[in-house]
């Protein structure tokens, strides 16, 4: 994600200074009502419509400064909103009738006020009626044409421009909603790539410092030697569980087929379940591709030894038709339940992640099929849309506690 985002632009004052600031730029386009005050300055109008004047148009200025500092930014305006915009009409109306043409700019700021706080729709309206009204209000007045000019041009052109800045605004609002939704879902993405990371780390680690352990306690009377030697390989494995744990939550963990055949052959051996195994893999995998099926294999073999029962677990890795299957089946007791529990989701959304898929049935035993395509990586990017997983139907997983 990028820097914070210190723009004021789309967000309504935060605090008193920010408030000022607003207030100045809005106030700082009152100077072009000098026209009327000079007008009711020289003192070319009875005492009485003197004071009407100053007091009309005080009131006028007041209610365009706390319409536009209070609604620019506002997504949908209430009624009362339209009763002010109607008086500043009936204002700029009344005053230029019946003060003179010094008075008819009154209607420049009356559009720019609509094009600042009114919808686009209705905006697009309202600035030309404002602009047909003030040609009205002129033509009693006898206004030269390069007068009359000078006030619609920026009457229609500034009301108009208001109506961009508040597109802009709503611009910017949304586009940081977006970037607070991506870092969002950022986050959320970690998190569960850390769980994932961490229930099939830790799951297969400690299964198998569990079984060493059963296993160190029932030798240690009459072999202590023999269970000296577990306790040294229940060492290993924490030590190895904690290098894992840090490199998942550095996010540079990637397993490796190799290396999880290996890990599965002793988990199974010290298990007692008798292992059919590959000595190696011959099918091209991308790194990507490997990962999502060591991954697989390492959740399965804990499933295995953890929940099966089994006498004996086979695994094969064959491909054909553009993808690479991982199979591991053993003949224990089948699944008890028709939920996946989180070993077996988080696996399932690694695969999908891969491009890829996940099969697991039940029965006289357990089976897990995990497919990946060949030549993931430079066929599919885990971020671009339209990537999925490949064809194929899903089957039923093992009970909901079978994923740890």
């Amino acid at each position: 994600m990028e820097a914070d985002d210190n723009t004021a632009i789309g967000r309504a004052p935060e605090n008193r200074r920010q408030a000022s600031v607003k207030l100045i730029w809005i106030a700082m386009w009152m100077l072009y009502l000098g026209s009327p005050v000079s007008d009711l300055a020289d003192g070319g109008h009875g005492l009485l419509a003197t004071v009407l004047g100053w007091a009309g148009l005080a009131a006028y200025v007041v209610l365009y400064l706390g319409l536009v500092f209070r609604r620019t930014n506002a997504e949908e305006q209430p009624p009362w909103v339209y009763g002010v915009l109607g008086l500043l009409g009936v204002l700029a109306l009344v005053l230029g009738l019946t003060l003179g043409s010094a008075f008819l700019v009154l209607f420049v700021y009356l559009s720019v006020c609509c094009g600042a706080v009114l919808p686009g729709r209705q905006a697009r309206w309202a600035i030309p009626l404002v602009t047909g009204v003030l040609a009205l209000c002129a033509w009693p007045h006898g206004v030269d044409g390069i007068t009359l000019v000078s006030l619609l041009v920026p009457c229609m052109l500034g009301g108009f421009a208001m109506t961009g800045v508040r597109q802009l605004v709503r611009t910017t609002r949304e586009l940081r909603e977006a970037r607070e939704t991506i870092a969002q879902l950022a986050a959320t993405e970690e998190r569960l790539r850390l769980a994932r990371d961490l229930h099939d780390l830790l799951g297969h680690s400690l299964s198998l410092i569990t079984l060493k352990s059963e296993l160190a306690g029932r030798m240690l009377p009459g072999r202590p030697g023999d269970a000296a030697a577990q306790v040294a390989d229940i060492e290993q494995v924490s030590r190895q569980a904690l290098v894992d744990v840090r490199e998942a939550v550095s996010g540079y963990r990637r397993a490796n087929l190799a290396d999880e055949l290996i890990a599965a052959r002793g988990a199974l051996r010290t298990a007692g379940i008798r292992a059919d195994l590959p000595a190696e893999v011959t099918a091209a995998l991308t790194p990507e591709a490997e990962g999502a099926l060591a991954w697989a294999l390492r959740e399965a073999v804990t499933n295995v030894v953890r929940h099966s029962g089994a006498r004996r677990c086979a695994v094969t890795v064959g491909e054909g038709g553009g993808t690479v299957c991982l199979t591991v089946s053993d003949n224990g007791r089948g699944p008890t339940g028709t939920g996946r529990g989180n070993g077996l989701t988080g696996l399932e959304e690694r695969l999908l992640l891969a491009g890829g898929r996940l099969e697991t049935e039940g029965g006289r035993g357990f089976t897990l099929r995990a497919f990946v395509p060949a030549g993931y990586a430079a066929a599919h990017d885990p971020g671009a849309a339209g990537g999925g997983p490949v064809d194929g139907a899903r089957g039923t997983g093992r009970a909901a506690g079978a994923g740890g």
